[in-house]
């Protein structure tokens, strides 16, 4: 077993991510180094997106979205990401394996059987097969068809409860913006060689691969819990682990037991620190990827200012890899607020405000420490 330090590993993951060393390469490249970005909100994504480049550019994720070398779908835990297809299709798999839509709480709430949801399947996919439409052209199309009508209040609703396990099963992805208005499509339609969704047990090892070589070393059930809030079956994925045998390497971090690709073991032996303050953009998955309640990562007694309400995620300041405070913009002004007012390295912060607004395209920007 190899035995290392959060020091290393949080020296690890910002290297794996591009934080510590922006990538010279595209946004699908570190898309898929992130096993996806969270596009929720898109200005997050690009976010993500630019501070990890080294020569950023506007409207990054947005291209690669309508290359079709990234595709936007209702993927981990519910929500939206920009991610490469085969590894969307991949994720969506697992999504899907866990059949939420089948379980009575989610047919009482959502008032659709599992049958019903087969059928929106089969016509949205013939629906979308050929064209691009908003949602509320989509509605309209399902509602012409008989058996529908009473789930017109939910498929308008803007969370997209009953889209999204269309999603999961490939019937449907988002489309290009119409104006301010969101669209959708069939995957095949956007992406070329689109791969369709495959069996789990064969999804499985592409998934974990890439969460363990962004995220690790982690668990299966952290796994379960980034991907879907841990709605599989528990022994469903460690199965899927236990499948990778040598391909995986099992490590201790402080007491705490986790997985990583083989490869990257030495790559993580050998990671050490070098004091850096780095800033990272709203939803970021440098935490979401193991989770808010990571205490080694985010300390307990400030979780609640990472994990705000209605499910903000706050942008990052990162000291030694782990998140020591957030910042907001307010007009030409980035306000950093550390969770320790006593140890503020203010000018590793400075020098990485700078560097945040190069990526953002503003360097007029300054700091205040609050």
């Amino acid at each position: 077993m190899l035995r290392v330090g959060w020091d290393q590993v949080f020296a690890w993951r910002l290297g794996r991510q591009f934080v510590a060393v922006p990538a010279e390469g595209s946004a699908t490249e570190i898309a898929g180094r992130l096993a996806g970005v969270q596009a929720q909100v898109a200005s997050a994504a690009e976010t993500a997106v630019a501070v990890r480049t080294a020569a950023p550019r506007s409207g990054a994720v947005a291209d690669a979205l309508a290359a079709g070398t990234l595709v936007k779908t209702w993927a981990m835990r519910g929500t939206l990401h920009a991610m490469p297809p085969a590894q969307a299709a991949a994720a969506l798999s697992l999504i899907g394996a866990a059949r939420t839509w089948e379980k009575p709480s989610w047919q009482k709430t959502f008032g659709a059987t599992p049958d019903q949801v087969a059928a929106l399947v089969e016509v949205v996919s013939g629906v979308l097969a050929d064209q691009v439409l908003t949602r509320d052209e989509l509605v309209e199309a399902v509602l012409a068809e008989p058996g529908f009508g009473h789930l017109g209040e939910q498929l308008r609703s803007g969370w997209g409860a009953v889209l999204k396990p269309l999603a999961w099963q490939g019937a449907l992805c988002h489309g290009p913006s119409r104006g301010t208005k969101i669209t959708f499509t069939h995957p095949a339609r956007l992406i070329p060689g689109w791969p369709g969704i495959p069996d789990p047990d064969i999804a499985a090892p592409e998934s974990i691969r890439a969460y363990l070589g962004a995220y690790g070393p982690a668990t299966p059930e952290a796994f379960d819990a980034w991907l879907s809030r841990n709605s599989l079956r528990k022994t469903r994925v460690r199965g899927w682990f236990a499948e990778l045998g040598a391909e995986l390497t099992e490590v201790d971090v402080e007491g705490r037991t986790g997985w990583l690709p083989a490869e990257l073991a030495d790559e993580l032996a050998a990671a050490r620190l070098d004091g850096a303050v780095h800033l990272l953009g709203p939803f970021d998955q440098y935490v979401l990827g193991p989770g808010t309640g990571d205490p080694a990562l985010l300390p307990a007694a400030h979780r609640g200012r990472v994990s705000r309400a209605a499910g903000w995620i706050s942008p990052l300041v990162l000291v030694d890899g782990r998140i020591s405070g957030t910042w907001e913009r307010i007009d030409d002004v980035v306000e950093v607020s550390m969770f320790d007012s006593g140890a503020v390295p203010e000018r590793a912060v400075a020098a990485a405000v700078e560097r945040v607004a190069a990526a953002l395209g503003d360097t007029a920007l300054t700091l205040r420490i609050a």
